[in-house]
């Protein structure tokens, strides 16, 4: 099955707009696991199997893992969710961007070494950049398109001036995205929660194209004026929390507590599309 045929999947069966992300921070482990480095395993894994049939994707977050050594736990958890979840498509958050025969390399660990579905990418070294990923049959690739961060704003919104209609750096991007650079059919983009009136310009150039959308939860976006804002067009609509989820509760019943929080996040999403 292809990418965007397993998301579509996913959200249709477990009724879900919601991306649990996964981003451990030993440091914010329950009770005894505490700053222990060695539970990243069992930490990421409870909360896959807590909230397996409310997301409509997991997205691990490579550097989480990579700065603590854990890659092996990593790769644990990766055929962890193949083998409990193999319904829920997993999105690697690497945001690589390297010349062709580098990427050639990192899609090998993307897609060979860990398996994943799909990968975040970074476009601004250009279209050979992506490349390697698209030449993997039915993998998805979502590229950063317009960010939440400050900084966004130095590179993403700047107006080129050479070419039709001047748009903004992120729409350049997005049309790229939704014609020539989509090869493979399986392209979408990264684009921040905190940022609804810039989802629906992406949306004007991208209709169809799938979104990543991070920021709902701990980073503030608001659920209805983003979903409003990325239905417009159709296009698959995946909306991730990470710390929100993971973090619910210090206790022992961390699991359970972030069992709760994604589905009233869900719930939340889904009562959005009618607000």
């Amino acid at each position: 099955m292809q990418f965007l045929e397993q998301l579509r999947a996913a959200g249709t069966h477990n009724d879900s707009m919601l991306c649990v992300g996964l981003d451990p921070e030993p440091s914010r482990f329950p009770g005894a696991w505490k700053g222990d480095a060695s539970r990243i395993y069992d930490f990421c894994a409870a909360i896959v199997d807590a909230t397996a049939d409310l997301a409509c994707a997991f997205k691990p977050q490579i550097a989480y893992f990579a700065a603590r050594g854990a890659e092996a736990q990593l790769e644990k958890l990766m055929e962890h969710m193949r083998r409990t979840a193999p319904q829920v498509p997993v999105i690697l958050d690497s945001k690589r961007g390297d010349i062709g025969s580098t990427a050639e390399q990192y899609a090998i660990e993307t897609f060979e070494r860990y398996g994943a579905d799909a990968v975040t990418l970074s476009p601004f070294m250009g279209f050979d950049t992506i490349q390697p990923y698209l030449a993997y049959h039915g993998k998805g690739a979502f590229l950063l398109c317009r960010t939440s961060n400050p900084g966004g704003d130095d590179l993403q919104a700047r107006v080129l001036a050479d070419v039709p209609g001047n748009p903004q750096l992120f729409e350049h991007v997005a049309r790229q995205a939704q014609g020539p650079w989509n090869t493979n059919g399986q392209l979408g983009l990264v684009v921040g929660a905190t940022r609804p009136s810039e989802i629906e310009r992406v949306r004007a150039v991208a209709p169809t194209l799938p979104l990543l959308i991070p920021g709902v939860g701990a980073q503030g976006g608001d659920a209805v004026a983003t979903v409003r804002a990325a239905s417009i067009g159709g296009g698959p609509i995946i909306i991730n929390s990470s710390r929100a989820v993971l973090y619910a509760s210090q206790g022992d019943d961390f699991a359970a507590a972030a069992r709760r929080v994604a589905q009233q996040t869900r719930d939340t999403l889904n009562a959005a599309k009618t607000a």
